[in-house]
Parts: structure tokens; sequence; C-alpha cells
């Protein structure tokens, strides 16, 4: 078994550039689609306007990304806590938030569009 790489649109750099491996984007897809049961496959739950997708899209993203602890994104605890790991969202590994949110903390935030500004 071996991954054969070959260059089916552009040449030798178009690869370098995009990268070789598919995995993080399937890897986001998968996670999207257990998340969102609209992007699931033979499925009931589906939207009937384009605004609802993008919505629920929306929605899925910020709940994965301030009120989810990430596995692979945890932190060792310092030596005299209880604690073994401190978990990690994916916004506080970027530095975007300093702790977990709560559903109810993410529902009570008023955020402004970017449209308005």
């Amino acid at each position: 078994m071996g991954v054969d790489i070959r260059v089916i649109y552009g040449d030798d750099t178009t690869l370098s550039q995009t990268g070789t491996r598919t995995t993080c984007v399937e890897r986001t897809n998968l996670t999207s689609r257990l998340m969102n049961g609209r992007l699931v496959r033979k499925t009931l739950v589906f939207s009937k306007q384009l605004a609802m997708l993008c919505a629920a899209c929306v929605w899925e993203d910020v709940v994965y990304n301030l009120t989810r602890p990430v596995k692979t994104l945890r932190v060792e605890a310092l030596p005299h806590t209880d604690r073994r790991w401190l978990q990690h969202s994916p916004a506080m590994a970027a530095g975007i938030t300093d702790h977990l949110w709560s559903i109810r903390e993410v529902l009570m935030t008023v955020s402004v569009p970017a449209n308005s500004i």
C-alpha cells in the first residue's frame, strides 16, 4: 500500500502550494457533518432556504470553536494542581478567548455584523 501523488491540473509548483494531504480538509468536513444535520447525506433534515443553511453552518462553527474542548489541543496543567490536563478549544489555542464558553454565554453575547461597521 502507498500513496501515489499525481498532478492533474497545473504543474509541480501547484502541488507544493496546495499541499499533498487532504486529511485536514476531510476531518473538517466530517466534523461539520457530525455536528450539522443539514450536511448529512441521505437525511430528512434539510434547508429550504440558503440563508437557513448558512445560519446553521455559522452556529456549528461557533459552537465548535468556542465551546468544545479538543483533545489534541489540551495542555499539561501545572505540577501542583489536582488535574493533569487543561482542556482547550480552538479559539483558546488561537488566543481569541481565555476560557471554554457555555452555550448560554454564546447565546447571550451580542455580535456586531461586519457590514454595519
